[in-house]
């Protein structure tokens, strides 16, 4: 950590972050097992406490896995959150471990298509989705490539301070989600970017196509970044395996048809190879989020009680 801070980082009101931050410090040099066993504890105390999020996840649950009965759709909340301290954890552990040290715990396929991507010299964009593990992610991706990442900063300053510095020291670059001029830019200087285009940012340059078969407010910016510099894209994804602790990380083609000339078409594609993904473990994605908030002319909310 950085000896000098804005003072105002030193506000009693903060002292609840600074202690997470400090537990987990701690937590993240003792054995993995007991780092597991802590994460359930915790996913244990979010899903009994934090009830707005719970009915979040369920609802995103219900209305993208209809095919799950009530006793399955209660046991894969309690998963989601689970995954979501388990991915509070291994963030920890990327920020504060170099990366090498996860290179034995992960199978990466698809590195043929990242360095076929790279040698075009027109800069990679990598599609791929919020998962609860996002930042451990980054440190896998930073074992085959050096990277540029797209974020949305953390509401909570101090948190924000701590999850920008612990990206800066396994990426690239760490580019704020409206500055797409830097986006371009990094692009147009050949740098590998990951890009999420799978949260829900309003209407403004989003088109309403299918996400797990819900309508869905996608962004168009994905098919014009390709666009502003003939990038080529791959798919990424990442999932973890609790049996065994191991990671498998996968480089992919886009659909085919990508880009298709037509905004509408082109989110619909990549939500499709998206939900794929998504799909090979449905409880490590980040369901916390309201993913569906926004309707057509602001009609319904998906998310009353």
């Amino acid at each position: 950590m950085e000896s000098k801070l804005p003072r105002h980082f030193y506000h009693p009101k903060y002292w609840p972050v600074w202690l997470l931050i400090g537990a987990m410090w701690g937590l993240v040099r003792l054995p993995w097992p007991f780092q597991k066993w802590v994460a359930k504890g915790l996913g244990f105390l979010l899903y009994n406490l934090a009830g707005k999020r719970r009915n979040i996840v369920r609802k995103n649950l219900q209305m993208c896995f209809p095919e799950w009965n009530e006793e399955e759709q209660q046991k894969r909340v309690k998963d989601v959150f689970y995954h979501n301290a388990l991915g509070m954890v291994e963030a920890f552990n990327a920020f504060n471990h170099p990366s090498e040290k996860f290179h034995s715990k992960v199978d990466i396929h698809g590195t043929e298509l990242l360095e076929q991507a790279k040698a075009k010299g027109k800069g990679v964009i990598l599609i791929g989705a919020h998962y609860s593990h996002l930042d451990f992610g980054a440190a896998l991706i930073s074992l085959v490539t050096d990277a540029t990442v797209i974020y949305r900063p953390n509401n909570n300053p101090v948190m924000d301070h701590f999850i920008l510095k612990g990206r800066q020291k396994i990426l690239k670059d760490v580019i704020p989600r409206d500055n797409m001029r830097a986006v371009i830019r990094a692009l147009k200087n050949d740098e590998v970017v990951w890009y999420p285009p799978d949260q829900d940012y309003g209407e403004k340059h989003s088109v309403y196509v299918p996400f797990f078969g819900v309508n869905a407010a996608t962004i168009t910016a994905t098919s014009r970044l390709v666009k502003f510099n003939d990038s080529p894209v791959l798919m990424l994804s990442y999932r973890r395996d609790d049996n065994s602790d191991r990671y498998t990380m996968e480089f992919e083609a886009p659909p085919e048809g990508f880009p298709s000339g037509d905004d509408a078409k082109d989110a619909e594609l990549i939500n499709q190879a998206l939900e794929r993904n998504i799909r090979k473990a449905p409880t490590q994605y980040m369901w916390t989020h309201r993913r569906f908030k926004t309707q057509p002319d602001g009609k319904g909310n998906l998310y009353r009680s």
